[in-house]
C-alpha cells in the first residue's frame, strides 16, 4: 500500500530541532539502518529484494553534514546545505523500485545532491550517470562516492534539464528535483522501452510519475502526491 503525501525533496513541516531522540556511537548506525529499511521500506510495501538490499548496505549517514547526523535514519529528509535535501528513505526506495532495474542499465540522475540516490543505485546497475547544478554539492559528492568505493558512478556538473547526451542513450532516468513539465531532452536521451521516474509540478501541488517512452512517446502515470525541491537552472520557470 502507497501513503499519500510526502515530504520528499524538501523538508516539510519538520523542524528537526524539535524532534526527539538522537543516535549513539558509529556502532549503532548498522541496527539505525535496519530498523529503518525494516520499518520504513519494507513496512510500506517495498518489496525489490535488489532496492532492499541496496537500503541496507548504503551508509546513509555518511551523505548527511555533521550537525545532522543523528537524524540519518529518521522518516524525514535532512538538509545538506545549499537550500537542498537528501531525500526522505522510503521516497529514494520507492523511487528506485519503480524504475524496475536491471543489472546492466545504464541510469542517469538528474539532481545528485549528497550523492545518497546515486549510491542506492551503483549498488544494483552497472552504470551511473549524474548530474548537479549546484557545483559545491557536485564536488562533495564525488568526494563522497569515491571514497565510500562507488567507482561505477559519474558526475557531471550542469543543468539537468538538458541530461548528459555524451553517454545517452540510457535505459532508466530518475529525477529528484521537479520541474513544471517533463523535460524534452531527458525523454529524447532514454532508449526505446526506457523508464523513467520523476515529480512534476509547482511547489504545494507535485506528483511522482513513472514515464516509459514507447515508439519515442512518453507514456505517464501518476504514483503518489509528493514535495520536492525545484528544478532550478536557465529552463526553471
Amino acid at each position: 500500500m502507497r501513503l499519500p503525501l510526502l515530504a520528499c525533496g524538501v523538508v516539510l513541516a519538520l523542524c528537526l530541532s524539535c524532534q526527539t531522540g538522537s543516535r549513539g556511537p558509529a556502532e549503532s548506525y548498522d541496527a539505525a539502518r535496519k530498523r529503518m529499511v525494516e520499518d520504513q521500506i519494507e513496512g510500506r510495501g517495498v518489496e525489490d529484494d535488489r532496492v532492499i538490499a541496496a537500503m541496507l548496505a548504503v551508509p546513509r549517514h555518511e551523505f548527511i553534514p555533521e550537525q545532522y547526523r543523528h537524524y540519518a535514519y529518521h522518516d524525514s529528509p535532512v538538509p545538506i546545505g545549499n537550500g537542498q535535501t537528501i531525500s526522505q528513505p522510503y521516497i529514494v526506495a520507492l523511487m528506485t523500485e519503480e524504475l524496475s532495474l536491471s543489472t546492466a542499465d545504464r541510469v542517469l540522475e538528474v539532481g545528485t545532491g549528497s550523492g545518497y540516490q546515486a549510491a542506492v543505485l551503483a549498488e544494483i546497475v552497472q552504470e551511473v550517470y549524474t548530474i548537479e547544478i549546484v557545483e559545491p554539492l557536485a564536488r562533495e559528492a564525488e568526494e563522497r562516492l569515491k571514497h565510500l568505493g562507488y567507482d561505477n558512478v559519474k558526475i557531471k556538473v550542469g543543468d539537468g534539464y538538458e541530461g548528459w547526451e555524451e553517454h545517452a542513450p540510457y535505459d532508466r532516468v530518475i529525477v529528484t528535483c521537479a520541474p513544471t513539465a517533463i523535460p524534452q531532452p531527458l525523454i529524447d536521451q532514454m532508449k526505446e522501452g526506457g523508464i523513467m521516474v520523476i515529480p512534476v509540478g509547482s511547489a504545494g501541488f507535485q506528483y511522482l510519475y513513472r514515464v516509459k517512452k514507447y515508439m519515442g512517446e512518453a507514456q505517464t502515470e501518476k504514483v503518489i502526491p509528493v514535495s520536492f525541491v525545484p528544478l532550478t537552472g536557465p529552463h526553471a520557470e
